[in-house]
């Protein structure tokens, strides 16, 4: 049986977060709230939980999922370097609704997906996205819904979709929009937008410089 947790209650926020830590380091499944849409959260070390999460999601292999970090400092252990603008990114937007695309550090044993060598990272500014990642390390992350359904902004919009398949839902309350986060892939000599989404690429150009947008949009994460 799926357990979900209001963690508008200071109570059951706690026991929330006990119960969902305790989840991920079991392989389980949590769908938890981030500042831009629910999300559906696994051990990113655990292959198995990985390809449970993408089964949940009815969604393949070809479209790895991101991960998710509560510090810097996790981030920066996941990948070969930041290179010369991850840091300025980082420092400029992190917590916060920006994803960067790096070269995945190669000594991780890790199965996200068919991700060619590199991880989608990011940082929510959410007080019980955090929490929880502080409590279990980096987490493999997709939004909480099918694969081709709008992003879940409730936890009983997600539960709706994903139903038994997860095994804790922590209810933060209704998300402020449904806009995911802005995928900037830095694997490449010029940052190049992969998604426009909550952080305007005006911003990023406010601090970087040139960014190439001739991309389509990734519908990923």
């Amino acid at each position: 049986m799926s357990r979900r947790y209001d963690c508008t209650d200071t109570e059951q926020r706690a026991a929330g977060l006990t119960d969902a830590a305790s989840a991920v380091r079991r392989g389980e499944l949590v769908v938890l709230p981030t500042d831009t849409v629910y999300g559906i959260g696994a051990d990113a070390f655990t292959p198995a939980a990985v390809t449970s999460l993408l089964s949940a999601k009815g969604r393949g292999r070809d479209m790895p999922v991101p991960v998710l970090v509560g510090t810097v400092r996790a981030a920066s252990a996941l990948v070969e370097n930041l290179g010369p603008y991850g840091q300025d990114l980082i420092d400029s937007f992190w917590p916060g609704p920006l994803t960067l695309i790096c070269r995945a550090n190669r000594s991780l044993s890790w199965d996200l997906g068919d991700a060619k060598g590199t991880v989608a990272l990011r940082m929510p500014l959410h007080p019980i996205a955090l929490d929880l990642l502080k409590e279990t390390g980096p987490m493999a992350v997709s939004s909480a819904n099918r694969s081709g359904a709008p992003p879940a902004t409730t936890a009983a919009d997600a539960e709706g979709q994903l139903g038994e398949s997860v095994a804790v839902y922590l209810d933060g309350g209704p998300c402020a929009d449904d806009v995911p986060s802005t995928i900037l892939d830095l694997t490449t000599a010029v940052p190049r937008l992969l998604r426009q989404g909550a952080l305007p690429v005006g911003k990023i150009r406010g601090v970087i410089g040139y960014v190439a947008t001739d991309a389509e949009p990734d519908s990923a994460g």
